[in-house]
């Protein structure tokens, strides 16, 4: 079903770690640039956002490594 399994693999890991760093840091004080527009509805909306993508990143990386025909 999955055709790039190593590539969606990698944007899985990207948006966890991407998630975890923006989530850590926005505790501290600190934001990246290019994820400024994230908080631009609030707060709440922001904090969400990063959950939502360590979400989505865990989720393509288990889809991308079950193993479709075995079952």
């Amino acid at each position: 079903m999955l055709k790039n399994k190593a590539l969606l693999t990698f944007i899985g890991f990207i948006l966890i770690m991407l998630g975890f760093l923006a989530l850590v840091l926005s505790i501290v004080g600190v934001k990246f640039a290019f994820l400024l527009w994230i908080d631009q509805p609030g707060p709440l909306f922001g904090f969400l956002f990063r959950i939502l993508m360590i979400i989505v990143g865990f989720v393509l990386v288990y889809l991308a490594q079950t193993n479709y025909k075995g079952e």
